[in-house]
């Protein structure tokens, strides 16, 4: 099928709950913002890989009195799983005898079923300025004293595990080695000629297998796998929310820190120096270990993302794709060889993809981070 078609499957779903959806608020007493951001662009190629997910609209609305709100909803049964997974991890972290207390929960007004639809709405966090345009000395506190929020909450005893386990996923170091895995067969299979991508790969998989023991002795925390800008705001008051519970496992203590930081790589290069120059100096050389090693697993990961979104592109868009796997597979080169990223790298994918992005995912990403 064509990208154009693919979009054209996301905007008649968008469009067709939307129809029977907005009555339902309706009488729930919330409305709908004329611009929708987060049903353009890109939006329909997102899928993630390790953690359940599925389609749902994300929207922005309002109440009776002019409260703006967050909605998500859906009736697709998967998108229904990873909300009600989202919804309990909320409630299990308020319970848990150890949960973090930096990170905070925006208000969550509605968890309900209305016909088909499963609809939770929660406050809007407004935020005075994004967090790629704070002072990089506040991104780095804010950062650092969210990953200790995370690190603090540790899964030590069997009663934890038992308790944990009924909500969220806990990642071994059999699991991640087994990830990486699959992520190499699926390469191997739809890009048979990229032996250089293989050849990656393979690197990362007998680096992680080497030491398996270290990723082991740093799990068993609380982890967010996709924590980025977009996945929390900070209000006027410097109380940082996290948006979004769904990723969270227990895991690598570095899994969050390896997927911020690579993100970083891009967005941020000096913040990411920073954080990288902490965890050496402040960090035993094991954890720096784990850090390197949870960085390797996060960009084999984004590299298969993008080999996945190629499957669903055609055009600018395939280019930009392709653009992308070059792109993380570099970054991945100059991780496992432990050597810097020449700003070359990253000045010429970005004047690449900016070339090639649509006007609709140019305007979705305004404000994201």
């Amino acid at each position: 099928m064509s990208t154009e078609n693919y979009q054209i499957e996301w905007q008649n779903y968008c469009k067709q709950e939307l129809a029977e959806l907005k009555p339902i608020l309706f009488k729930l007493g919330y409305t709908l913002d004329a611009d929708q951001p987060h049903l353009k662009g890109e939006r329909f190629l997102q899928q993630a890989i390790t953690t359940a997910s599925g389609k749902k609209l994300i929207l922005y609305g309002l109440t009776n009195n002019g409260t703006k709100v967050v909605i998500k909803a859906t009736t697709d049964p998967n998108g229904k799983k990873e909300m009600e997974h989202e919804h309990a991890c909320r409630l299990f972290l308020t319970e848990i005898d150890f949960a973090a207390t930096f990170l905070h929960t925006p208000e969550e007004r509605v968890f309900i079923v209305q016909k088909d639809f499963l609809i939770s709405i929660q406050n809007f966090i407004e935020q005075p300025k994004t967090f790629l345009q704070r002072p990089v000395s506040e991104q780095f506190q804010f950062a650092l004293n969210a990953f200790k929020a995370q690190e603090g909450t540790h899964a030590t005893t069997y009663k934890h595990h038992k308790k944990i386990g009924s909500v969220y996923e806990i990642r071994t170091e059999l699991v991640y080695r087994t990830h990486v895995s699959q992520f190499a067969k699926e390469l191997e299979a739809g890009l048979p000629t990229r032996t250089d991508l293989h050849t990656l790969f393979a690197t990362a998989q007998d680096i992680l297998t080497q030491h398996k023991d270290i990723i082991e002795q740093y799990s068993n925390f609380l982890t967010h796998t996709d924590f980025v800008p977009h996945n929390f705001r900070i209000d006027a008051s410097n109380t940082m929310y996290l948006l979004d519970h769904s990723s969270l496992v227990f895991g690598n203590k570095y899994e969050c820190w390896a997927r911020f930081l690579n993100f970083m790589t891009l967005y941020n290069s000096e913040l990411e120096s920073a954080l990288t120059l902490y965890v050496h100096n402040n960090r035993s050389q094991g954890e720096v270990k784990s850090l390197w090693l949870m960085r390797i697993y996060r960009l084999c990961e984004i590299t298969l993302y993008y080999y996945n979104a190629t499957k669903r592109s055609e055009g600018n868009l395939l280019l930009l794709n392709t653009a992308r796997i070059d792109f993380w597979s570099t970054i991945l080169t100059c991780m496992l060889e432990e050597t810097p990223v020449p700003a070359t790298v990253i000045t010429n994918y970005e004047r690449l993809r900016d070339s090639l992005r649509s006007e609709d995912e140019k305007e979705r990403q305004k404000n994201l981070h």
